[in-house]
């Protein structure tokens, strides 16, 4: 058990999920806030949280909150993550970080001053066989880098009547699929590869102009059929899918195809390394497989199994090879070096977790992207 008291933020799809990892990893969760009471106090019922509040002033203001996760709207991040630094309190914020690249500049150097621990929520760093890619690009296995080639996409926006408060840009921001799941690729790339990037050229599209918005939201997947209520038009100017070309510093080149609305893709993230020596390629939805490509020998496929893989991925697994480990788990583990790094007190330490510079970072990847799709043509970062 960590002895840190954390409050969480928000109550939709992403709340409870980090309630649930918190709570594997034996932290402290002694409340959840929501501006709806009600659905405060039933996710407080159905996990056995001692407190409920209705703004986080009334989090700050409790002395047995030292950790704060923001699981809200985009839109609320900055204000929040602020308040939250300044009240001396830790934050873990969902991504993006904030609407643009002057709040999450604001935000890093808030956290730098303040020296607290402060992370973005790139969960999807801790699958452990991402973390043996970095390990292997750190030892020079792959060799020089050539290109990152890759996707995310999904279908849960697929038909014009699928709406959440994300598809509007004065709640989730300017961008959406490339804010809401491209980050993570971004993210995770720059972690193995180690590669930042230079340049974009981009192509986004909106398949539906229109959304049919229901007379109540819809949550992220959450798996309900289709029914027929009430709906009125709003117009929709955030894209639902599109392509990224990049140029990395060093001459490394890569793509990035990012759609959410793919039939038939639930969340699938892939991503492919060609290096001097070998390739490396890994898809989420078989998060226990890791295929390495050579020339002058057989291909392998590396199995997610701690008696196999270096020590850098054996400390993200939990469970033996053959039982599998997927996107929960990444949870649990980015929770656990969060809160492992703020227990041992040492914040002058290197960060192992996603840091708000990181949140920056890809904000900033965002914004050139949105201006290159407008512009048509390359933008430099």
């Amino acid at each position: 058990m960590y002895n840190l008291g954390t409050a969480v933020i928000g109550t939709g799809f992403i709340g409870p999920v980090h309630i649930e990892a918190l709570r594997r990893i034996g932290a402290n969760v002694v409340g959840i806030a929501d501006v709806d009471t009600a659905k405060a106090e039933q996710v407080a019922s159905f996990w056995g949280l001692a407190k409920t509040y209705k703004t986080l002033d009334e989090v700050l203001a409790d002395d047995d909150v030292q950790v704060v996760h923001l699981c809200t709207p985009n839109f609320l991040h900055y204000a929040m993550a602020k308040s939250a630094l300044l009240a001396d309190r830790h934050v873990v914020c969902e991504k993006p970080l904030a609407m643009n690249s002057r709040e999450t500049a604001e935000l890093m150097e808030l956290a730098e001053k303040t020296g607290l621990g402060a992370m973005v929520d790139y969960n999807l760093r801790y699958y452990p066989l991402s973390i043996e890619a970095r390990d292997m690009v750190q030892r020079g296995d792959v060799g020089k880098v050539f290109s990152v080639c890759g996707s995310y996409v999904q279908d849960w926006l697929f038909y014009d009547t699928d709406y959440n408060w994300r598809v509007v840009s004065k709640e989730g921001g300017q961008s959406r699929a490339i804010a809401d799941i491209g980050t993570h690729w971004i993210d995770l790339v720059h972690a193995i590869t180690g590669l930042n990037i230079e340049a974009v050229c981009a192509d986004l599209k909106i398949v539906h102009p229109v959304r049919k918005r229901p007379t109540g939201e819809v949550e992220t997947f959450s798996g309900k059929v289709t029914q027929v209520v009430p709906t009125e038009d709003v117009e929709i100017n955030t894209e639902d899918y599109g392509c990224v070309m990049i140029r990395f510093e060093g001459g490394a080149v890569g793509c990035l195809w990012v759609s959410q609305v793919t039939a038939g893709r639930k969340n699938c993230l892939r991503y492919e390394i060609a290096g001097s020596k070998l390739a490396l390629a890994f898809d989420s939805e078989s998060p226990n497989q890791l295929w390495i490509g050579r020339r002058d020998k057989p291909n392998e496929v590396l199995l997610r199994d701690p008696g196999l893989v270096s020590e850098a991925a054996r400390q993200a697994i939990t469970y033996p090879g053959g039982h599998n480990e997927g996107f929960p788990d990444t949870m649990k583990q980015a929770f656990k070096s969060f809160y492992d790094y703020v227990s041992a007190g040492d914040m002058s330490a290197p960060r192992p977790f996603p840091t708000f510079a990181d949140g920056h970072r890809e904000v900033a990847v965002c914004e050139a992207i949105l201006r290159s799709s407008r512009e048509g043509g390359w933008v430099k970062l």
